[in-house]
């Protein structure tokens, strides 16, 4: 039997995601690139990469990229958008990579972390984020902020987009947060498709902690991606880790 993770990211996933834009992934980049303090030409792994906005823009601005995701759909998106063949594309599972090690950065952005039940396949993925960074590389960790989510959880929402009406419920259950989402088309035709999405709700400490296991070291903390954004606790709508393997 699949995983939700193995079923959710095809198709309808374009649907409910499209309003993530190219402009914001590139306001983005900018802000990391800031951050790692990369040389032009370094060698970037963008882990979970999906349709591949922020491998694309960080090829614009100048680094070898390496793009891995586990679903075919959203790779087959990510080839469209690099007219230009800039980006490595690779299909893979994140806890086993097809990847010798050596790279200067690993990305894992916009909580694309936490899709397994059991705390032990989390950290086969920050174990091949060890693997694969060289000594020094540094790494971004691009979390959800669990405080945040459980004060701002909204457990119910409705739209409509390209003729076909998207509903979300969301709870937070057995220390995850879960999503059902229901597609139909407006016009009533066809049958309803049903996806489920579930992240583990981890804290700052837990998060901490892992890296800490995995030999890696944080070297700050933000909360967003603009100009000052520090981490708070209570008020961060994330919790982007920064760090570096020891040499």
């Amino acid at each position: 039997m699949k995983d939700w993770y193995e079923e959710s990211f095809g198709e309808d996933y374009l649907l409910v995601y499209k309003h993530r834009s190219i402009d914001n992934a590139n306001r983005e980049v900018k802000r990391m690139t800031s951050w790692l303090n990369l040389p032009q030409g370094a060698c970037v792994l963008d882990l979970c990469c999906g349709t591949g906005r922020h491998s694309l823009a960080l090829a614009a601005a100048g680094y070898k990229v390496t793009g891995v995701d586990l679903s075919e759909v959203l790779l087959r998106e990510a080839h469209k958008l690099d007219v230009k063949q800039q980006v490595n594309w690779k299909q893979s599972d994140m806890r086993k990579l097809p990847l010798p090690g050596g790279f200067d950065a690993v990305l894992n952005l916009f909580t694309s972390f936490g899709y397994f039940r059991e705390d032990e396949e989390q950290m086969k993925v920050l174990h091949e984020i060890y693997r694969v960074l060289k000594p020094g590389g540094r790494f971004i960790i691009d979390f959800m902020n669990s405080p945040y989510v459980r004060t701002h959880l909204v457990p119910e929402s409705t739209r409509e987009d390209e003729g076909q009406q998207i509903q979300e419920h969301r709870k937070i259950e057995d220390g995850f947060v879960k999503k059902d989402i229901e597609i139909t088309a407006v016009n009533g035709e066809g049958k309803a498709r049903h996806y489920k999405e579930r992240v583990k709700l981890y804290t700052y400490e837990e998060l901490q902690h892992m890296l800490q296991a995995a030999d890696l070291v944080i070297d700050d903390v933000y909360g967003g991606y603009e100009d000052q954004d520090n981490y708070e606790e209570e008020s961060s709508k994330r919790m982007i880790f920064i760090g570096h393997r020891p040499n």
